[in-house]
């Protein structure tokens, strides 16, 4: 095998240490099929869209192929999960492979079949970032992983663990990627056996059958193998070379890397400085997806700590106040974004929708699901005193229609009765938020036959700390003990 192919400039087929020397492609065929007919385990294989995992695939593909129809018999899922954030570029290719697996293994008669996995909408990264004012992903604070992949994967592996007894997960991941990945893939191997235990799950095992293949032998392969389910490779070669990036790998655990510096996934994504991705694809005639990374740009502000304090509230999540001392001062540890901010982010969002649907090839392209604003319309509502209807107003403001808002969680207050409440609780100096809250516990415990939690949330509302920012700074100016400034932060 041997393309004269580059990739950003580099050929991609100077082989050095390959597998081809080796194995020949029969051989890596004999391998995949003794695993897959050694036992009754159903496979799910991880495909992401990017070189390895398709490797992987067409790999079993082809192997499985080879096979007597009446030996192929075990169920084979392949699975890739859509974090509601892809790059649209990627979602739409993803979108068109999944509809040509399933087309060409019914046609085949292959036991396969793909599914696309997304997260539940409480989990979506929307609903946590706007809803619930969770600050943009960093390598500190990767809150992302865990609601968007993680537990996506965990959900269909569990329920095929539950109804086949135990699973194999087959992974396009390769050695020599990282040390890291290295000593992972070492730790769970089962002696005397191609599979690895799952890092988590007991009744699941991992089968990586591109283990040893380099960065060349992934492209040589692809290349010079055509797809089985008819996707063109080259195409996907020329997808690399416009992104002039990396693949995010299906997650299913917390050892495998989520795209790092070696990005192609997310279009939200803040964990990296640049997204450079994107900005390739622009560059190579993607105009459309300018307001995308704008967006994105906008985002990674707010992680620089000079400015944090103008986007992020003083107060962390659960409404207490924590320090941190830096030197000879104590500075605040931020909490989420500022409601005014969400609400900024939101019309942000919208706008950017609006315009990919305008200039882009989609004209229906959705950014964010209508289930999305309603969950966070009801955050904003029971948590966040939103009295005013604020994800109503914005999405009419910017769209210019309305979606079908149910009224029954309304209650009866609105911004006037907000605006007199801020009154009255300037005159007795009293925090308007802790009112709010205390108000929404009651009206959100009204027509219940036990009330007995009542109190317990109540309680829970009066513990938070509920000085301002400014006196906060005040206190952390005095020369206390840390444990007297900390029980002074909660009172009033």
């Amino acid at each position: 095998m041997s393309p004269q192919q580059t990739l950003n400039g580099k050929k991609i087929n100077e082989k050095k240490h390959s597998i081809f020397d080796k194995k020949g492609l029969a051989s890596l065929h004999r391998e995949i099929q003794g695993v897959y007919l050694s036992d009754n385990r159903p496979w799910v294989i991880g495909y992401s869209g990017g070189k390895d995992s398709t490797t992987a695939l067409q790999l079993v593909w082809y192997a499985l192929e080879e096979l007597p129809e009446e030996k192929r018999t075990k169920p084979i899922f392949v699975i890739s999960s859509d974090t509601l954030v892809e790059t649209p570029v990627i979602v739409d290719f993803i979108t068109t492979t999944h509809d040509r697996i399933n087309k060409a293994a019914a046609e085949k008669k292959m036991p396969i079949k793909a599914f696309k996995l997304t997260p539940r909408i409480p989990d979506s990264f929307w609903v946590n970032l706007i809803g619930k004012g969770y600050p943009a992903p960093s390598t500190q604070f990767r809150w992302c992983t865990e609601r968007l992949k993680i537990r996506t994967a965990d959900r269909f592996i569990l329920e095929s663990v539950t109804k086949y007894g135990e699973v194999v997960m087959i992974l396009g991941v390769r050695k020599g990627e990282s040390a890291t990945r290295d000593q992972v893939m070492n730790l769970y191997k089962i002696e005397g056996s191609k599979l690895s235990h799952h890092s988590r799950f007991a009744q699941s095992y991992v089968y990586t059958p591109i283990e040893e293949f380099s960065v060349d032998d992934v492209w040589t392969y692809l290349l010079q193998k055509p797809s089985p389910w008819g996707n063109n490779n080259r195409d996907l070669l020329a997808l690399y070379k416009n992104a002039q990036d990396g693949e995010c790998p299906l997650v299913v655990d917390t050892q495998t890397a989520s795209c790092g510096n070696s990005r192609f996934g997310c279009w939200v994504c803040t964990v990296v400085q640049k997204d450079r991705s994107m900005e390739a694809l622009i560059e190579n005639g993607e105009d459309w997806l300018e307001p995308l990374l704008d967006f994105r740009n906008e985002l990674a502000e707010t992680q620089i700590p000079e400015k944090k304090h103008i986007y992020r509230d003083h107060r962390r999540m659960n409404g207490k106040i924590k320090g941190m001392k830096k030197g000879e001062n104590w500075e605040i540890i931020r909490g989420p974004y500022k409601f005014e901010y969400s609400k900024e982010f939101l019309e942000k969002l919208l706008e950017a929708q609006q315009s990919v649907r305008k200039n882009g090839p989609n004209p229906n392209y959705t950014l964010i699901l209508p289930e999305e604003l309603f969950e966070i319309r009801r955050i904003w509502m029971t948590q966040r005193s939103d009295w005013d209807d604020s994800v109503a107003k914005i999405y009419k403001k910017v769209t210019g229609e309305t979606l079908d808002w149910t009224k029954d969680d309304l209650g009866t207050f609105s911004k006037n009765e907000q605006e007199l409440l801020k009154k009255i609780c300037d005159k007795q100096k009293l925090p308007l938020r802790l009112v709010t809250k205390l108000m929404d516990v009651e009206q959100q415990m009204q027509g219940m036959t036990r009330r007995s939690s009542i109190y317990n949330k109540i309680g829970d509302v009066l513990s938070e700390d509920w000085l301002s920012e400014e006196e906060t700074k005040k206190q952390m100016a005095t020369p206390d003990a840390v444990d007297t400034k900390r029980r002074s932060l909660r009172h009033l």
